[in-house]
Order: structure tokens, then C-alpha cells, then sequence
């Protein structure tokens, strides 16, 4: 796996799942590899060998985890970059022990991907039968008794979404061609993550909606908890890249956080100055790439610290998505807001140069 640029949650993190599972000794649901207690713990951490996958208020793990043992599926919505698909992963790995059963939500996304396809090569020559079947993620996922995942959701077409309804209120998959059908082992369920945010949205309908308990996952509450989770995944990324070792001080990435925090609200931090939002979303998983990005910066053209210019770009190419309304806003966060910071000064020169 060193080979791997980005292991799997069940890879990755393969000895802190084996910790738990040789300690868990609750009542696990069938199919579990761990117990919902032993689960939660995987993704929130312990403060001691069991390292936090997920930052955020702890019932809304709980609710997730607690809706996974049952029959109904789970909804993880929320704006984009709030840790949809991330905390989709480590629940299924932690679940199951599986978490590539994976429908990748497009609008190109067929039916087939929701059901099952056919090898036309053996269809033709043997005619329809399982062997010459081509199942989805989904349909594995129900005959092993593990957990499928459907990202974006809301990205597919509103006819292949409903493909949903009969397996999630049924727990079958019929199989028309073959007069068969396949049902649903103990421990199958579904973990879909949308967001109503971005274009190119497909509401869900009331039948597929009504088979999901929806939980939604909320931004970082604080400054103090973004610049965390923030400061915690860039360093998992650079050990995972093998980045050269650089200064990475937390100045610049509250800095980064801060400005992402501030144009999100309209509102500067102490509430004093109203300042207009630009048409992105400056996520969490964002201003990651911000400051990833400036690391690299710093390891291989600077002198090894992370300083405001190794920022600077990134967050222009962050805030500016429309280069018309977007540069408007950021020009005036810019001059009536970062300018009479003291302590800004470097990154107001450095902000000014890249734009």
C-alpha cells in the first residue's frame, strides 16, 4: 500500500479498526464487524490511540451510526466541504470493512450503476443469465450484506435515483430478465450524501426521500475548531504525499480560515464590518487545499515556512469562481477590511501582488 497515493479508510487506518474490534465486546447488529459504540469511537476518536476521523458534535455521529442499524438508509446532507463523503467512507469502512461499493453520482449517471448491467458479449452468445450479468455496487452490496455508498445523489437523474425505491423499501432487487430476484443479506444498507448548494441539483422525490433518515451535517461551529480539522488534514495529506518537511505555523492557516469564515458570513469576525459574499463556497475542504497548496509552495520554491505569499494565490483562485462579480468582492474585503489589520500587512501586499 505505500504505492497507494490515497489508501482506503479500511487500509489506512487497518490497525486502529483491529484495535477495536479485538476490545469491542457490545452488542454488534448483523453483519457488523464492530458495534455501534465501537463505530462511533473509530470515527470521533478516543484522545489516545483511536484518532479522530470526523470533527464535529457527537450526536450527529451517533444518529448516523444509530440510522445504519436499522432498515432505513442514511442521508448525509450538507453544503460541499462539510464531510459528506468523508465520514460516508469511514462508516462503511468501520461497518463492513468495505468501503469501495461506490455509485458516483453524475448526471451522466445511468440506471445501470443503481441495478445492473449485462456483459453483451455472453449475453449474446448464451442469452440472458447471471453469469452473463455485470452487477452494480449496490446489488453486491446486497447479496454480501454490506453497505453500498451513493455519492451526490442529488447529481443524478431523478429516473435513476427512483431505481432506489424498491431496494431501500424492499430490500430486493427484482430481475426481470431472469424472472428472479435478489434480496438483501443482513447488514445491507444505503449511505447517500447530497448537498442543495451547487448547480445542476435534482431534487430528491417524496417516496425516495421518505425511505432516508437525513442527517445534516453542519460547518464548523468555531474558528477554533476549522483551523483543527484544518491543521489535521494537511498534515495527514503531506505524510500521505510525502511532502519535505516545512514550518507550517497555525498563523497562516487561521489566517486562510479566517477569510474563508469571514466571507462566508458576510460579516467580519467581531461583527463590526459587513462585507459582501462571493459566489463559491469556500469550504472547509478548501481552504485544505489552500494551505496544502502553499506548503508545497513554501518546500520547493521558498525557504521551507509557510508565509502569506505561498497562500495568497490560492486563496484568489478559492474566492475568485466568477471573475467579474467575485473579483469585486474580493478587491473590497481586500481594502476595507485587510488593510487596516496590523498584523496583516505582509498578507495584504502578498494578496495585492498575486491579483
Amino acid at each position: 500500500m505505500t504505492t497507494v497515493l490515497r489508501p482506503h479508510a479500511e487500509d489506512q487506518f487497518a490497525d486502529e479498526l483491529a484495535i477495536l474490534a479485538k476490545t469491542d465486546d457490545r452488542p454488534r447488529p448483523p453483519g457488523w464487524r464492530l458495534s455501534p459504540w465501537a463505530v462511533t469511537t473509530y470515527v470521533l476518536g478516543d484522545g489516545g490511540q483511536i484518532t479522530p476521523k470526523y470533527v464535529g458534535p457527537r450526536r450527529i455521529v451517533e444518529v448516523a451510526v444509530a440510522t445504519l442499524a436499522t432498515d432505513r438508509a442514511l442521508l448525509l446532507l450538507g453544503v460541499p466541504g462539510t464531510a459528506k463523503t468523508w465520514l460516508s467512507e469511514h462508516l462503511a469502512a468501520a461497518i463492513c470493512g468495505d468501503s469501495t461499493l461506490l455509485v458516483q453520482g453524475t448526471a451522466g449517471t445511468a440506471e445501470e450503476a443503481v441495478r445492473y448491467g449485462w456483459n453483451y458479449a455472453r449475453l449474446l452468445s448464451e442469452g440472458p443469465s447471471r453469469q452473463a450479468m455485470t452487477p452494480s455496487p449496490v446489488m453486491r452490496a446486497m447479496a454480501e450484506g454490506r453497505l453500498a455508498r451513493v455519492e451526490e445523489l442529488t447529481r443524478m437523474p431523478s429516473d435513476v435515483q427512483d431505481a432506489l425505491i424498491t431496494v431501500l423499501s424492499e430490500k430486493t432487487l427484482p430481475i426481470p430478465e431472469l424472472g428472479e430476484e435478489v434480496q438483501a443479506a443482513k447488514g445491507f444498507n444505503v449511505i447517500a450524501t447530497a448537498n442543495d448548494r451547487d448547480r445542476g441539483v435534482n431534487d430528491l422525490s417524496s417516496a425516495l426521500r421518505r425511505r432516508f433518515n437525513t442527517v445534516v451535517l453542519p460547518v464548523p461551529a468555531s474558528l477554533e475548531e476549522e483551523v483543527d480539522i484544518v491543521a489535521r488534514r494537511v498534515a495527514q495529506l503531506g505524510r500521505s504525499l510525502e511532502l519535505p518537511e516545512t514550518v507550517t505555523g497555525l498563523a497562516e492557516i487561521r489566517r486562510v480560515v479566517t477569510v474563508f469564515r469571514e466571507l462566508r458570513a458576510g460579516v467580519t469576525a467581531d461583527g463590526r464590518t459587513k462585507v459582501k459574499s462571493p459566489t463559491g463556497t469556500l469550504s472547509t475542504a478548501e481552504a485544505i487545499s489552500v494551505v496544502t497548496g502553499g506548503i508545497v509552495l513554501a518546500a520547493h520554491f521558498g525557504d521551507g515556512v509557510l508565509r502569506p505569499a505561498d497562500i495568497a494565490g490560492g486563496i484568489l483562485g478559492a474566492v475568485v469562481q466568477d471573475p467579474v462579480s467575485d473579483r469585486v468582492v474580493w478587491q473590497e474585503y481586500l481594502e476595507t477590511v485587510v488593510r487596516d489589520r496590523d498584523d496583516w500587512r505582509d498578507f495584504y501586499r502578498a494578496c495585492r501582488d498575486a491579483g
